[in-house]
């Protein structure tokens, strides 16, 4: 057995499929590689283009995907697929007339892709073209009455059209539908803002934060809410909450000053203006509330060059003079002070006269002040006299939404799936949050004894591989296949060679390998393990696989998986576990093949086997905690989840929050 790398007589076929199936993997720079060949041999093919477009627009380089999206509809014109990527690339790179021209392209040959519909609706709303935007969205409402981002979406439009009738009408159709979505709770947050309905406004920002404690724009709406409830104190928490969140949040930081300068807390309140200023050097308002500040504190000379720097961009900023002879005064410097008097003096005599009616416009005197003191501002105003007002977002809506232009290319359930299973590798991700090791005594002592090339890890975190990596695997095949032609039963080389096939998602190279081996000592545990998991990938990629191919006249559609497809997975870790029956990774992998089976008491008692070997392993309390949710079982779903949070894998508590019951 050869590997099938070389650039002449390639199986393309074969090779497409080992390049989707590193792209279902997400080894992007892998899968360009095999598509790279596929296009060399047969550079009249549509589909390496499409899904090297994929690839490329998963490592971000958008003109690159917009390319080879190009080069695939030249090639296929009816590749509904492509378009759609097209469109993805050409908004990120600012080309949003490109963008509707594709997905309205798109639309001819697939009218009722509701992706579609999203993605061309959120194009015209960035377009401000409101009216054709809510056009494609009630058309959406019509083909998917019950997508709710339809009509979030549609209320988005509406309070931009100041429709607030509307909006919070299809925001409340929309927690009808579904009452676990944090967005549409935000929404119709701001909305009550907008109606200065404050307190409605907090409890819905409350229900919003529940679903989705770690999005730090919550908290900043929320402490607007709070605000205009003079519950300062609360309001200070969240913007506390919210920079500890997102340290850069400019927001977070102006209004965090304006609230410490009115409880009296200036030296903290200096900090908070220091930082805004490093972010916005330009931010007059900023700078004019430190002079203020450092007034307070004593440093004159600090807040007289504030206040000079406004008074540079803001000439006819009366305020400005006001507030800098009376730090002249009390430098002792009645020259300067006096010069900046006449100037108030000379101004306000014009005002009075009606020769200065651009000053007149700029300050509005005590009344505008006092009006000051409790309103808001967009942060795009440079009105000075808005220097005391607290801030709020131009358009929050854009960057709410903007991932949905993305997504994942996998088409997998992103919203509630079980922890992956475990596999000897060479590589894992980095998880700075989230580090358990994983030992095994057996697999130690293969490591110690340098039989492979590097040291195995187990672990449910595999790591693509970069293009370094990729080209030393496949020169690691090579150097093995020459070994195994010398030795044909050498194990060690077989799986050896077998995990570099792995790591190159060529599973079926690698099946073949760890067959011969498992042949040649079939007492050996790690060979069923590793067997196990690239059976397990196989069928996971030909499920997604039916995803990603449209049924043309000419294709027959593949049957869809049952249980039984994953019976040999299963067949291969009772193997294990009869070779190694303290193996708790072995327990753990069969309870999510069972669970994919749907033989979910099975996997149940697969879990607690695990977890009685092993009762820190957090993957384990994750999985049975959700196998527990598909039976009925809250509440100990619910338990177990807890504990996976407790033991560092915190994704659990978003699951424990949409399946917690709260009392209104």
């Amino acid at each position: 057995m050869c590997p099938v790398f070389g650039w002449a007589q390639i199986n393309t076929d074969r090779v497409m499929t080992v390049g989707r199936n590193a792209l279902y993997f997400e080894d992007y720079v892998l899968s360009i590689q095999y598509f790279n060949q596929v296009i060399s041999a047969k550079p009249y093919l549509a589909e390496p283009y499409f899904f090297r477009g994929l690839a490329k627009i998963n490592l971000d380089d958008f003109q690159g995907a917009e390319s080879d999206c190009s080069e695939a509809i030249e090639r296929n014109p009816f590749v509904v697929n492509a378009y759609q990527v097209r469109g993805l690339a050409r908004i990120q790179q600012d080309n949003l007339p490109g963008a509707i021209e594709d997905y309205t392209k798109a639309l001819e040959f697939d009218p009722e892709n509701i992706g579609i519909w999203h993605n061309l609706a959120l194009c015209r709303i960035r377009q401000k073209d409101y009216d054709r935007a809510k056009e494609d969205l009630d058309k959406m409402i019509v083909i998917a009455p019950r997508y709710t981002k339809a009509y979030l979406m549609r209320g988005e439009v509406g309070l931009m059209q100041k429709d607030t009738v509307s909006a919070e009408t299809d925001f409340n159709r929309a927690l009808e539908i579904d009452r676990y979505d944090p967005d549409t709770w935000g929404a119709r947050g701001m909305l009550k803002l907008m109606q200065k309905k404050y307190k409605e406004a907090e409890s819905d920002l409350d229900r919003a934060i529940h679903l989705a404690v770690r999005n730090a724009g919550l908290y900043i709406n929320r402490a607007l809410s709070r605000y205009h409830q003079n519950n300062l104190r609360g309001a200070m928490a969240d913007y506390d909450i919210a920079i500890d969140m997102d340290s850069d949040n400019f927001i977070g930081h102006y209004n965090r000053g304006l609230l410490r300068a009115q409880v009296g807390d200036d030296n903290r309140a200096i900090e908070d203006f220091n930082f805004v200023i490093d972010m916005e050097p330009d931010n007059m308002m900023a700078i004019f509330n430190r002079g203020i500040l450092l007034e307070q504190t004593g440093n004159l000379r600090g807040a007289v060059q504030d206040f000079t720097t406004v008074l540079e961009s803001y000439p006819n900023f009366l305020l400005g003079y006001q507030m800098r002879s009376n730090v002249y005064r009390k430098m002792g410097d009645a020259k300067k002070a006096q010069a900046d008097e006449i100037k108030v003096l000379k101004a306000q005599l014009d005002m009075q006269n009606g020769t200065n009616k651009k000053t007149t416009a700029a300050t509005k005197d005590k009344e505008e002040e006092k009006n000051t003191q409790r309103g808001t501002r967009r942060k795009s105003d440079k009105n000075m006299n808005n220097y005391r007002k607290i801030v709020v977002a131009d358009d929050d809506f854009e960057e709410k939404y903007k991932n949905e232009y993305r997504g994942r290319v996998q088409n997998r359930n992103v919203n509630i799936v079980p922890q992956p299973m475990f596999v000897l590798s060479y590589y894992e991700k980095e998880n700075e949050v989230r580090k358990q090791l994983h030992y095994y005594k057996f697999i130690e002592e293969l490591n110690n004894n340098r039989l492979f090339p590097e040291e195995l890890l187990i672990t449910n975190e595999e790591a693509p591989l970069t293009e370094e990596q990729v080209k030393k695997h496949f020169a690691s095949i090579d150097e093995h296949s020459t070994a195994i032609v010398d030795n044909p039963d050498d194990v060690n080389k077989r799986f050896a060679r077998a995990l570099d096939f792995y790591l190159v998602q060529d599973l079926e190279n690698a099946l073949e390998d760890l067959n011969e081996a498992i042949r040649c000592q079939p007492d050996f545990f790690p060979l069923y393990f590793n067997r196990a998991i690239v059976r397990y990938k196989q069928l996971e990629y030909l499920k997604v696989s039916q995803n990603y191919e449209k049924k043309d006249r000419n294709s027959q559609q593949r049957p869809v998986l049952k249980a039984a497809d994953y019976n040999m997975v299963k067949q291969d870790l009772d193997k294990v576990i009869e070779l190694a029956p303290d193996f708790v990774y072995a327990y753990y992998n069969r309870g999510n093949v069972l669970a994919a089976m749907k033989d979910y008491r099975s996997a149940l008692e697969d879990y607690d086997h695990a977890l009685a070997l092993d009762p820190k392993l957090a993957d384990a309390y994750y999985n049975r905690g959700l196998t527990h949710i598909f039976l009925g079982n809250n509440r100990q779903g619910i338990q177990d989840l807890s504990k996976a949070g407790e033991l560092g894998l915190y994704s659990a508590y978003n699951i424990i929050k949409r399946f917690t019951e709260r009392k209104e």
